[in-house]
């Protein structure tokens, strides 16, 4: 049996669709067709950021390959980061995304054409937009390099998602090709989310607690999701970060205020909540009805999955 932290939090059937689809290549076959279940209501308004912006973006050290998976639950797509130290022969992957062969390709593809070969993969967790691929782009790497399959770890907190014996958790270190990459624990979106720390860079890549724009859908406990916001915005600070690293959208080059945006928002839904449950609101449908008047409806599905995590919060403090 897994720790209770890793348990498995049962999704909504449209919830646990969405993630399944945006963890395949599924969405841009849809897309061919004309039709998209889960399509991001942004895409056709122009305020999605194009693929330009986020396609290349970094830091000295990482690099984003942005996955063809755009949807309401993945903005323009999932953000695959290639991070290496200069002149070092191995990189490390973070979040390989969907199960998208001609991503996959594409990735293992940027890194030989440096020079280079991928030492590592490490997941921020195990939603299928970003783990689905891990374990062909694992093959796929280790066959690109010439080295025997297998050769190439796949290191996650669940071991649902790992290939290799190694795990992740709070303070471990990475330091494949020479990088430090430090671990830390931020559960809240998910119970196995983690956020990595590139000292070198003062980059903090987030995984899904902290987005490029938009806000994220709590899976977890919210108190535990609260919880991590404060204390990234308290690391952020002591360690002097100069950016995010999201795993969807655009990089955050003001990470404090990036973070006190996000805090300030979750409490101010929260009081928006409790209001509306003083004013007689009984489910999380009707609260959504109300706080979430002024948001595409499209989006109401996910909104009321946050809403619940809220009202189980509020009436655990009671």
């Amino acid at each position: 049996m897994l720790p209770r932290r890793l348990a498995r939090y049962k999704a909504p059937l449209w919830q646990a669709a969405m993630w399944r689809l945006s963890g395949t290549s599924a969405l841009r076959h849809l897309d061919r067709l004309g039709w998209n279940p889960v399509d991001h209501p942004d895409r056709r308004s122009g305020k999605m950021g194009e693929m330009s912006e986020i396609d290349g973006m970094g830091t000295d050290r990482a690099t984003c390959v942005l996955a063809p998976n755009p949807s309401a639950m993945t903005l323009d797509g999932t953000n695959t980061w290639i991070i290496c130290e200069p002149g070092a022969e191995e990189v490390v992957v973070v979040d390989p995304g969907p199960k998208d062969g001609k991503h996959l390709s594409r990735v293992v593809e940027t890194v030989a054409a440096q020079g280079r070969r991928v030492g590592l993969v490490l997941l921020t967790h195990g939603h299928p937009d970003h783990s689905a691929g891990a374990k062909k782009f694992a093959e796929l790497a280790a066959a690109s390099a010439g080295v025997p399959a297998g050769s190439v770890a796949v290191r996650a907190m669940d071991p649902r998602h790992r290939l290799g014996d190694e795990g992740l958790i709070e303070g471990d270190v990475v330091t494949t090709g020479g990088l430090e990459l430090r671990i830390l624990e931020t559960p809240g979106h998910s119970n196995d989310s983690l956020t990595f720390w590139l000292p070198a860079d003062g980059a903090v890549l987030t995984g899904d607690t902290v987005l490029g724009y938009g806000t994220t859908v709590v899976e977890g406990k919210l108190g535990d999701y609260l919880s991590s916001l404060d204390r990234l915005r308290k690391f952020a600070e002591e360690q002097g970060a100069a950016t995010i690293l999201p795993g969807h959208g655009p990089k955050l080059d003001d990470p404090i205020a990036a973070l006190d945006h996000y805090i300030g928002h979750r409490r101010q839904r929260l009081a928006q909540v409790e209001a509306a449950v003083e004013n007689g609101a009984t489910t999380a449908r009707e609260v959504v009805e109300v706080v979430y008047a002024d948001v595409d409806q499209s989006l109401w599905p996910a909104a009321e999955w946050s809403v619940q995590a809220q009202l189980d919060y509020l009436n655990e403090r009671k």
